[in-house]
């Protein structure tokens, strides 16, 4: 999860899963799969089922490429 730019909290957690090869998710289904374990103000936003994550030469996640990818991203409804 990163935070992206929200309208009225400013910022809120939007989610990135990157599924197993053959396998199908729905971002509804992660949202509900997260409900019991998170507080409910640290549920994300939104879920964005990415192809791979992008990393940093030295192998970590490189979230300045997810953040700039999605900085003009909208909370929708799940």
């Amino acid at each position: 999860m990163i935070a992206v730019g929200h309208p009225k909290w400013v910022e809120r957690p939007l989610a990135y899963v990157v599924p197993k090869p053959g396998s199908a998710l729905e971002p509804a289904e992660i949202i509900e799969f997260l409900r019991p374990q998170l507080a409910r103000w640290a549920l994300p936003d939104g879920v964005e089922i990415i192809e791979a994550v992008p990393k940093t030469s030295v192998g970590k996640f490189d979230k300045k490429v997810l953040r700039e990818r999605y900085r003009n991203w909208a909370p929708g409804v799940i």
